[in-house]
């Protein structure tokens, strides 16, 4: 009978498990460095290849001997190589710094390549070997390179063919205009462009050169930029179109019964049923983020849709995607509740963006000398002839919705539709029946004889539902000849109104910098503070800042402040950049030909905004 005898473990034990945890905890730590190394280094280099291509003369200088301790450094057999190489590795360089799997993929397959080329020529073996030594590199750290593909559309493979298509003539024309000894004559402007777009299709141009050398190196580089664009060109347009951010209508009927749940809690939150947005859901499905991609940045608006101590898990899933592509995660909107669980369980940071006007129906009144000059400018457009209607979506006909989403549309001034997280994006969908529409009209004059129908309409205001006592102000468009008070008129009538259909409370406009804009103009106000409500009303002059706040004050609203969340102080231009772009205020890449324009408009001309300008 054996007995059984207890080890005490040595105190080396526990020394070489915390070691080893430590060494697994430190690989498991991304060198936040290294894309960015790897990224610009190739951008570096590339620029060096294509430069001591197009010049050769740069070989006899210094740039020359740097570059030739570099992968793909130029000579004259292996000029059109190492160009290609070059352009390659310049086109590549911002994908590798946003640890694209892809981009990384494609510089192993160059970095050999680059070998190749250096072991062509004589006593070279020393720039092969470091090419084999970057591709061991890069290797090693395969696992920082992990980002996947953006989302993307076959546009893209036109938009690539104008530009790298125009960079290669650009590129063409310098090589062919470079002054070799060897150069025949001295064409024209015009048989230079002629003889680069032959050497781009491959064949010879119209210039003739004395040295077979010369004649073979500008050959071989023209074709070279051609194969790059053609090959980029019919990749983009081969490889499998990415779908574009959509709402699925599986998806839509979650987020809608988790509206019906928690829709109460933030009055952007009917704005994640907008249908080019996506969708993530939490591990237990009771909480959910709708996201746009724009630019590299992730962008979510507003607070999570659903149960509020769901939403860390689906925090979690917005992150884990945001690293598996790389993108850059940011919120717009959120309340500080959200901002809250937002910088803990993601580890971001928080920036008041400006104040949510809200004014509860039940204390509203025109009476007081606060409302002075609204009461007067309401009455005296009510003795202009203008009355009002505030009714639910489900009360208009057919024809009705249609004559507000073409005055709708008229009354934009913009071929553009703007808005993405505060606005809805579209007016009468039979899902949206639940929505408030206050729509102004003007009596004919005496003697004058009434016009077709819908010619009286004048302004409209379009609410979403906000839980069940709530709405949440996302159009609000006017006939730019009506008279001035037309918007005061509008919200005091949905104010006046609304509670016979069981609102409470009513969101008006989003305030950009209310806070420092209100701070600033008081009395003991600091310097800089002074300077920056300064600063913030001269951009008025462009983006109704200072005019948006003023006009919500006059309903003596509260104010319920709306940050943004973001990684690091240096993403915020970027973030800058991506939410215009989301909002419409900035337009890029190419046409969508072959898709009507929705009717519904977002963006008002004067203050008559919506919450998302």
């Amino acid at each position: 009978m054996s007995v059984p005898v207890s080890v005490e473990p040595s105190a080396e034990q526990p020394r070489r498990r915390g070691l080893q945890t430590l060494r697994t905890q430190a690989a498991a730590v991304p060198r936040a460095w290294l894309p960015g190394a790897v990224g610009y280094a190739c951008l570096l280099i590339g620029l060096i290849d294509i430069a001591c291509a197009v010049f050769p003369r740069l070989r006899y200088t210094r740039v020359h001997l740097w570059a030739g301790q570099l992968p793909g450094g130029t000579t004259s057999l292996a000029a059109a190589g190492t160009l290609m190489v070059g352009v390659l590795l310049v086109l590549l360089a911002h994908a590798l710094r946003r640890r694209k799997r892809r981009a990384w993929r494609a510089v192993c397959v160059l970095l050999p390549i680059g070998a190749t080329l250096h072991l062509l020529r004589w006593h070279q073996f020393g720039q092969a070997a470091i090419s084999l030594v970057l591709l061991a590199v890069m290797l090693v750290h395969r696992r920082e390179f992990y980002a996947k593909a953006d989302p993307r559309t076959r546009w893209r493979a036109l938009a690539n063919l104008v530009v790298l298509g125009t960079l290669s003539v650009l590129l063409g024309l310098l090589i062919v205009s470079a002054r070799f000894k060897a150069e025949v004559g001295d064409p024209s402007l015009f048989q230079r462009l002629e003889h680069v777009v032959y050497g781009l299709f491959g064949f010879e141009g119209p210039i003739g050169y004395g040295n077979d050398r010369v004649s073979w190196f500008v050959a071989y580089s023209l074709g070279a930029l051609g194969l790059v664009t053609a090959s980029t060109t019919a990749y983009l347009a081969l490889r499998p179109e990415k779908p574009e951010p959509e709402l699925t209508p599986e998806d839509e009927v979650k987020v809608r019964e988790l509206l019906q749940r928690h829709g109460q809690r933030d009055s952007l939150g009917y704005f994640a049923l907008r249908r080019d947005k996506s969708v993530l859901f939490s591990p237990s499905g009771k909480a959910a983020i709708s996201y746009r991609v724009v630019s590299g940045v992730m962008l979510a608006s507003g607070d999570p849709v659903g149960d509020y101590e769901a939403w860390p898990g689906a925090i979690k899933v917005f992150m884990a995607e945001a690293r598996a592509h790389a993108w850059v995660p940011a919120v717009m909107g959120c309340s500080e509740l959200g901002g809250e669980i937002w910088t803990r369980e993601a580890d971001l940071d928080a920036l008041e963006l400006g104040d949510e006007a809200i004014v509860d129906t039940s204390v509203f009144s025109l009476s007081g000398r606060a409302m002075r000059n609204v009461r007067q400018m309401v009455k005296r457009i009510e003795r202009n002839g203008y009355s009002c209607k505030v009714r639910r979506v489900s009360e208009l006909t057919l024809e009705e919705k249609r004559q507000v989403a073409d005055a709708a549309a008229r009354w934009r001034g913009t071929d553009t539709e703007r808005g993405f997280s505060m606005a809805l994006g579209r007016f009468g969908d039979a899902a949206d029946d639940d929505c408030v529409v206050v729509t102004a009209h003007k009596a004919p004059e005496e003697g004058e004889p009434e016009g077709p129908p819908g010619s009286d309409l004048k302004a409209v205001l379009h609410f979403v539902p906000w839980g069940p006592d709530g709405i949440s102000l996302e159009l609000m468009r006017r006939d730019r000849e009506a008279d001035p008070g037309l918007n005061e008129l509008l919200i005091v009538a949905a104010l006046q109104q609304v509670s016979a259909l069981g609102v409470k409370r009513v969101s008006l406009n989003f305030a950009m910098f209310r806070s420092a804009l209100a701070r600033g103009e008081r009395i003991g106000a600091g310097p800089v503070l002074r300077a920056w409500r300064g600063l913030l009303v001269f951009l008025s002059r462009w983006f109704q800042i200072e005019s948006l706040y003023k006009f919500n004050a006059k309903f003596q609203p509260e104010w319920e402040p709306r940050f943004l969340v973001y990684p690091q102080t240096r993403d915020l231009p970027r973030i800058g950049f991506a939410a215009m772009q989301a909002e419409a205020f900035i337009t890029l890449g190419m046409p969508r030909f072959g898709r009507k324009r929705q009717r519904q408009g977002l963006m008002p001309e004067t203050v008559t905004v919506d919450k998302a300008a």
